[in-house]
């Protein structure tokens, strides 16, 4: 981790909140590898796309990348042109285990995203999206010239340091209603942003909750239109900073 432990917090620890779930239907395209001994869902490109080779590392909520909802999220990052590699460091069900995950996602990330390099090279245009637990990697690697442009999307386990030490663009894709990251933490994250001249993009929808953009209700329209837009507006993003 490269942030001190004594910054203030603004997206707290994972909550009963954080284990509510919709599941999505339909049929994932993606494949299970192992990078670094460590089990790990690609999705790939469509045959044929051109252009540099652009990679996601997709940092999962706590139900981790190989469930059906992170899967199809996945594939649809992956038809516009991305490899997403999505590592089951995220994964802390059920609840009780969110400490030992955490410790053991610190410890496995670095070494993780090393081998993603080694693997798909140096002249690779990689970026970072993090929901809910996975968060912080997002953050934190944006620290680093190791990707060149990062996201999130309903965070948790967020302080300060997170914010002043960003040196690469940051989407910030939140909830109106979200009791981990609320509207007095997203404006102090907004403050911090602005302080230090960061590269940011801040999205707020209305009357949705923590883990809409992966876990909302498809049957619900604003729901569905929340999901949905926040994954186009990480696609547009990601395109931004990569082409």
């Amino acid at each position: 981790m490269t942030t001190s432990n004594t910054s203030p917090v603004l997206a707290g620890p994972l909550t009963d909140h954080c284990f509510e779930v919709v599941r999505h239907v339909g049929t994932a395209v993606g494949k299970s590898i192992k990078i670094a001994d460590i089990d790990t869902y690609l999705s790939e490109p469509p045959a044929g796309t051109t252009g540099p080779k652009k990679v996601i590392l997709y940092f999962s909520d706590v139900f981790g990348p190989f469930f059906d909802n992170a899967k199809l999220l996945q594939d649809y990052f992956a038809s516009h042109g991305f490899y997403v590699l999505g590592s089951t460091t995220s994964l802390v069900i059920p609840a009780a285990w969110s400490a030992k995950s955490r410790r053991q996602a610190d410890e496995a990330t670095p070494r993780w995203t090393k081998a993603v390099r080694e693997i798909y090279g140096e002249d690779t245009k990689y970026t970072a999206i993090g929901y809910c637990f996975g968060a912080p990697y997002s953050l934190e690697i944006a620290t680093t010239n190791n990707v060149v442009a990062a996201a999130f999307a309903h965070p948790a386990a967020l302080n300060e340091d997170h914010f002043k030490n960003l040196q690469k663009p940051l989407l910030l894709s939140c909830a109106e209603i979200d009791r981990s990251f609320p509207a007095e933490s997203r404006h102090r994250a907004e403050e911090i942003l602005a302080e230090g001249k960061k590269t940011y993009h801040l999205q707020l929808f209305s009357g949705v909750n923590h883990g809409f953009a992966t876990r909302g209700d498809p049957n619900i329209e604003h729901e569905r239109w929340a999901k949905e837009e926040s994954a186009r507006s990480v696609i547009g993003w990601f395109k931004r900073f990569t082409s």
